[in-house]
């Protein structure tokens, strides 16, 4: 077994001096190989999705936590769950999956602020921020943080509640993990207000395997529905469990990381290989006619840093 390792990954009299991987027939079987891999994954995602599926490992108490303590960090109070904006949040991922769009704003214009209207939450500020493709809660709140825009919306002393969507599906052609999240405040905020900010306003910004963000904010009057800000209000862990809606079940597969791992397990593989094989003919002073393994990996190092800012995920 190891005389074979060996073969295959180093450069030796067996295989003519260069590792039996880098040979041309093996890199097509590599080739054909991958081609028929990705056939079958694609076969599987759309008559399998219990084997080979997208599912999150986000939850909305983890993205909770983690803003709270951003928020703490900064020396403001925290925020609470709500159940009618994780509602509104749940009901915007909805429409941008069934609508398939990725903006603030639906494509028959309906904005963020309808759907937070449409629960009965009567807000006098609001806020959306918007996330695709991470796969972890601390991924998401650190993109948003890193974003001048939406670290506004989750550091803004007018907010005092938030809510939670996390939810998988096909978004603009792509299998992803879409989280929305919702602010709100029913009541005026203590300090003063700029009266640019007092504008209705949606910045927007993008990541998908883009990562650039951009939050919204608005200021508007309520239209009182008879409801009081107690009544408004209910027990944290309440609300908490009430909103735990991005629970999804699990696959045997995780496809949203799959073909990206793979993709980053193989090329370094390769740049591996290419690199134990020029310091070996190197220091053996070996001389061959071949192609430069510099220029090789170089290639392959541009692939690989492709392919890892393009999985980041991306922001609006």
């Amino acid at each position: 077994m190891i005389s074979f390792l060996k073969h295959l990954f180093l450069p030796r009299e067996t295989n003519n001096y260069r590792a039996k991987i880098l040979h041309n027939k093996s890199l097509l079987l590599f080739t054909l190989f991958f081609f028929s891999a990705g056939l079958l994954m694609s076969f599987l995602r759309t008559n399998y999705p219990q084997v080979l599926g997208t599912f999150s490992n986000i939850s909305n108490d983890q993205l909770l936590a983690i803003t709270n303590q951003d928020r703490q960090t900064a020396g403001l109070p925290p925020l609470s769950i709500n159940s009618e904006l994780s509602q509104a949040a749940q009901n915007k991922a909805n429409d941008m999956f069934s609508k398939d769009y990725w903006a603030h704003v639906s494509p028959d214009g309906t904005t963020p602020w309808v759907f937070i209207k449409n629960t009965g939450y009567n807000y006098i500020y609001a806020g959306e921020n918007l996330a695709r493709g991470f796969t972890t809660p601390g991924d998401v709140v650190n993109a948003w943080m890193n974003s001048p825009s939406h670290r506004e919306n989750m550091l803004s002393p007018k907010y005092t509640d938030v809510g939670f969507a996390v939810e998988t599906g096909n978004l603009t052609g792509e299998n992803t993990v879409l989280v929305v999240e919702m602010f709100g405040s029913t009541s005026f905020a203590t300090k003063t207000v700029n009266p640019e900010q007092q504008q209705k306003s949606i910045a927007v910004a993008v990541t998908s395997p883009t990562l650039t963000p951009t939050p919204t904010l608005v200021q508007t009057s309520p239209q009182p529905n008879g409801q009081t800000l107690a009544e408004q209000k209910i027990n944290f862990n309440q609300q908490l469990a009430a909103t735990n809606l991005n629970q999804t079940e699990k696959t045997l597969v995780n496809g949203a990381t799959f073909s990206v791992l793979s993709a980053r397990v193989i090329i370094s593989l390769f740049i591996f290989v290419l690199i134990l094989d020029m310091i070996i003919i190197e220091r053996k002073k070996i001389i061959r006619f071949v192609g430069h393994n510099l220029d090789h990996v170089i290639f392959l190092s541009l692939i690989l840093l492709i392919i890892l800012v393009l999985a980041k995920g991306s922001i609006l």
